[in-house]
């Protein structure tokens, strides 16, 4: 998928760009799915690639969406050395989109907590 940044901000909202394109994050807790447990896949909001089942999400208390696994292939990891801190940043694998960022804390057999920013997902049923 393109990166052309003309194409990017004609799609997304500017909140939305400024996570998806610019790296952003959105405030804690504020998020429509935080706190969303309906069953189902949530997808890329930019390009609504399949990232991650309902069955993998969890409360992990940190005000963002939590999963404790992604679906294979679809996400890329990226060193992040920003905020004086060295953290794993995920993206989609699809279209280059910012999500979150990926942690070995989980509390799971699989110990990962991928936390995710809400303004990056969409979220279908149909899968």
């Amino acid at each position: 998928m393109s990166n052309n940044k003309d194409i990017w901000k004609d799609k997304l909202s500017p909140e939305e760009y400024y996570v998806l394109r610019e790296k952003g994050t959105e405030r804690s807790f504020s998020g429509k799915y935080n706190m969303h447990f309906e069953k189902g896949t949530y997808v890329c909001n930019a390009c609504k690639t399949p990232l991650f089942s309902s069955s993998t999400k969890f409360d992990a208390g940190c005000g963002w969406p939590s999963f404790d696994q992604a679906l294979e292939g679809k996400i890329e990891y990226k060193q992040d050395r920003s905020h004086g801190v060295i953290r794993t940043e995920i993206l989609c694998a699809n279209c280059n989109s910012h999500l979150g960022h990926v942690f070995e804390d989980g509390p799971t057999e699989t110990g990962l907590r991928y936390c995710v920013n809400s303004v990056s997902l969409d979220f279908n049923t149909n899968n």
